[in-house]
């Protein structure tokens, strides 16, 4: 949510600024702006919807400098417009900020008191007012923005410039993500990595309470509480190719057709020379506790909690270690029973979703052990806890997440087989044939994609429904799930997902001739159960959509349409049947003409509770 651009270098600013907005996009805004400074003055520009207005806006204006900040605006306080989008000015400092200031009110108070006037509805316009108060008392830019820093309660990811300062900008963040990157003639800061890839892979996560002071190629490291601190500089792998659609029309159906490479790049050096071994590149703390935790508690939001729901099933039925899966905004509110024998696993694509770090403080607080599953290297969440596996899904740009969810499948289907290795609860051979399916599970995932065009077709007959039911069982429940989940954020027709058992305890009331219900219905131990639901909507005119294994006449028999997925082993068909659900989504989204990549509402980091 939000986002922030800025430069200090050799090259204008403006245009660095406006593509790294345009490449935070996907985190979800309603409002962009820029400020550069331009001899001793700052010239800014704002406005409210698309960066296509912001464009437009800049097309009259001529840029110079080469210090600037940029931002796109997801409001949170005060409404969506000029005076409220960043970046804020007061007296000739100017800063762009994520999070939220919770004091922002009582602040505010004592500010106008003292006869300082507010132009925006935000919390974030106490900051400029706060420094350029601690300037006008003689402190320089870095002194103004770490005084001010005091005052503020809550999280921030900001960034502060100021003309009498013409060569420097000062970053900071707190619970809100932020990254420095460095060339040899400029630094940069940004919310994410993806905005800066055109100009540098080389990168200093921030950590909490950290204090950027960034110059032409260089930055100096301040912690508030620690003093001078040096973060190591990371490169990154991605390209920018890697975050461009490539031909395709959306990032979301670049990613759905990403995934064998995504799957295959995740288990790369996972998957040992030896036959039937699993290695986890979470180093010696998570090994340690992988093999002393009795319990494991699966803690995500959204997508992610979806994976940990099938993730308890293949925990539970390998490595026979008991699961609980809990959605992390909830989590901490449970007093959940934790300790040294519990491990924390803390599931997210960013890595920087603040439920989920609140988890994560929450299991630290009680001793717990705590691992990850992250797609993002360096991110908070990787960062504190004490054992990361990195899913190597490369960067996700559409806010529905597509790739990220199949490939930390995986990762939790090989933490599974790592269980049930350490503790000896599965036959050498059983391990053994089941790490050998795993490498043929990328060239299934090309089959299911080879389903596009017949999805497409079945979208069409879909596309006016105003609602639809998912239906699922055992491993296929979560499936049933994201898919309702896929469809209702990209295309905004309300969707459910149901266990198939318990659609008799009420789901059953909403069955009719108009309402699509898509009956995941492949073969394994639930399958004639399912057939029996499937046969209870049959009786009741619904519309039967079912997803089933290749060669399967009798679903074709009950259904008015049928998606086959290729077979393959039980255990992994949820990632299979993932496939043809997400283009489902997809292509309904496309016939609505909804924003595909940046649905309505919605941001691919949710970095505030």
């Amino acid at each position: 949510m939000c986002g922030i651009v800025g430069h200090v270098g050799a090259e204008r600013a403006a245009p660095v600024l406006l593509e790294g907005l345009q490449r935070l996009e996907y985190r979800g805004y309603d409002s962009a702006g820029v400020a550069v400074v331009e001899g001793d003055a700052i010239r800014i520009v704002r406005s409210v919807g698309k960066l296509s207005g912001l464009r437009d806006k800049l097309a009259g204006v001529e840029l110079t400098g080469t210090l600037g900040i940029g931002h796109t605006r997801w409001a949170t306080h005060g409404r969506p417009s000029e005076e409220n989008a960043h970046p804020h000015a007061v007296d000739g400092v100017v800063v762009v900020h994520n999070g939220i200031i919770e004091n922002y009110l009582a602040l505010r108070a004592e500010l106008t008191a003292a006869g300082q006037r507010f132009a925006s509805e935000t919390d974030t316009e106490v900051i400029p007012h706060l420094v350029s108060g601690y300037l006008k008392q003689g402190a320089g830019l870095e002194q103004a923005v770490r005084q001010a820093l005091a005052r503020l309660d809550g999280s921030y990811a900001l960034a502060a410039i100021t003309p009498s300062e013409p060569g420097r900008l000062v970053a900071a963040r707190k619970a809100s993500p932020l990254v420095v990157g460095l060339s040899d003639d400029a630094t940069y800061v940004a919310s994410d990595v993806p905005a800066l890839l055109p100009y540098t892979r080389r990168f200093i996560f921030l950590e909490d309470e950290d204090m950027a002071v960034c110059e032409a190629g260089t930055v100096r490291i301040v912690n508030l509480r620690e003093g001078p601190v040096e973060r190591p500089v990371q490169t990154i792998q991605w390209s920018p190719a890697m975050a461009e659609k490539g031909g395709y029309k959306h990032f979301m159906l670049k990613e759905i057709f990403e995934q064998p490479r995504a799957i295959a790049d995740t288990l790369a050096g996972k998957l040992g020379v030896e036959p039937g071994t699993v290695h986890l590149d979470g180093g010696e703390a998570a090994e340690k506790a992988v093999r002393e935790i009795r319990r494991l508690h699966i803690v995500a939001c959204g997508t992610s909690w979806h994976a940990g729901l099938v993730g308890k099933y293949w925990i539970e039925q390998l490595a026979r270690v008991p699961v609980e899966v809990s959605l992390a905004s909830e989590f901490r509110y449970q007093d959940p029973i934790l300790g040294p024998d519990i491990g924390l696993l803390l599931v997210s694509q960013s890595g920087e979703t603040a439920d989920t770090l609140a988890a994560l403080a929450e299991g630290r607080g009680k001793g717990t052990p705590v691992l990850s599953i992250c797609n993002v290297v360096g991110s908070s969440i990787a960062r504190a806890s004490d054992g990361v596996l990195y899913t190597h899904a490369g960067p996700e740009i559409g806010v529905a997440s597509t790739k990220a969810f199949t490939t930390q499948l995986v990762t939790l289907y090989l933490l599974a087989l790592h269980l049930a290795a350490v503790r000896k609860a599965l036959p050498a051979a059983d391990l053994k044939a089941r790490v050998e399916r795993l490498r043929t599970l990328p060239m299934a995932v090309e089959h299911a994609l080879e389903l596009d065009p017949e999805v497409e077709r079945v979208a069409k007959t879909i596309v006016d429904a105003k609602s639809a039911l998912f239906l699922g069982r055992g491993l296929q429940y979560p499936i049933a799930l994201e898919g309702a989940l896929k469809l209702k954020e990209i295309s905004y027709i309300h969707a459910e997902g149901y266990a198939a058992g318990e659609m008799k305890h009420g789901p059953i009331a909403l069955v009719d001739n108009e309402l699509p219900v898509i009956s995941i219905a492949t073969r394994g131990a639930t399958y004639d159960k399912m057939l029996s639901n499937i046969e209870e909507v049959r009786a009741r005119d619904g519309r039967i959509l079912c997803v089933a294994t290749a060669g399967d006449d009798a679903v074709a028999g009950i259904s008015e349409q049928v998606l086959y997925v290729p077979a393959f082993d039980e255990e992994l068909m949820p990632i299979i049947t993932s496939i043809p659900l997400q283009l489902l989504a997809y292509h309904v989204a496309v016939f609505k003409g909804t924003d595909v990549d940046q649905p309505r509402n919605l941001a691919k980091s949710v970095t505030v509770e």
